[in-house]
């Protein structure tokens, strides 16, 4: 396919890179160009000066941008250059209400817009391992999926436009309470003067087994949390879950009191940490 991909940031870099090197022809476009330029070093393809320059002639253009303004932004920027028929596939994390948005203003014009966070992060998005889930019209998501399929392991289509999102809503809310609780049992069991290393073997082949268990306990034990999924980002996360939450009268009271641990963290200045530095604020 020929596709733009919008947003080289450390999920969208990689995920570029896997278009490129599955032979589709990929034009990418960043506020940096220099990053752009970093891009084509790498993968080959091209890199556009605008956003219009981007998207010209593309079956399919990918984002992987900041927010719900940052979507609208460029949405409104590419949807006079969009070619008929092409598909917008927006990996960003927004509110559902946004992908709603979205959706019904680009099909005005001949076009289709599938909301599809993912979730895998960083190391997801370099080994072509993400989770994928698609809100939206099913038969744009089937000619998009092959191209898909080059970072993802997982493509799950849930439903109308914004399901997607709400999908990811659910996938955060899981992650904030499991991260909080494996935390308090490393602060546990440190406290309690046991061997964090040894603890873990014990516990991690029973129930309590999890991905952040096996990924993230040795690194919480440790104090390392400079890597990973940024407490930033997961406060943004938090935010559209507790707004969706107010909007539909879904209680998420764990989720609520995480979100302001997590504020915590950024005051102890660990706004870029990774999302287990949770546990950095029962170590001090």
């Amino acid at each position: 396919m020929k596709i733009a991909f919008i947003g080289l940031g450390v999920m969208g870099f990689p995920m570029a890179g896997h278009l490129s090197g599955a032979g589709h022809g990929v034009t990418v476009f960043n506020r940096s160009g220099d990053k752009a330029r970093r891009w084509t070093g790498a993968h080959g393809g091209q890199a556009a000066a605008t956003l219009a320059e981007a998207v010209d002639g593309a079956e399919l253009v990918c984002l992987c941008i900041g927010n719900d303004d940052d979507v609208r932004a460029v949405v409104a920027a590419v949807l006079p250059a969009l070619t008929p028929g092409a598909i917008i596939v927006d990996h960003t994390t927004t509110s559902a209400k946004l992908a709603r948005e979205m959706a019904a203003l680009v099909k005005g014009d001949g076009c289709e817009f599938l909301d599809a966070p993912v979730s895998g992060g960083e190391a997801g998005a370099k080994s072509g391992q993400l989770s994928i889930m698609i809100g939206g019209d099913s038969g744009a998501v089937a000619k998009v999926e092959p191209a898909l399929r080059v970072y993802a392991k997982a493509i799950c289509h849930m439903g109308k436009a914004g399901t997607g999102q709400l999908t990811k809503m659910v996938n955060q809310i899981c992650i904030a309470g499991v991260v909080q609780g494996l935390a308090e049992a490393v602060a546990f069991a440190r406290a309690a003067g046991l061997d964090t290393d040894l603890a873990y073997q014990a516990i991690s082949q029973g129930a309590a087994q999890s991905w952040q268990m096996d990924n993230r306990w040795a690194t919480m034990a440790k104090g390392q949390f400079d890597f990973g999924f940024a407490v930033d980002w997961m406060r943004k996360d938090l935010g559209l879950v507790l707004d969706e939450a107010r909007a539909i009268g879904a209680r998420v009271e764990i989720t609520a009191l995480v979100d302001q641990f997590y504020a915590e963290v950024q005051q102890m200045g660990g706004r870029r940490w990774d999302t287990s530095s949770l546990a950095a604020r029962l170590m001090r």
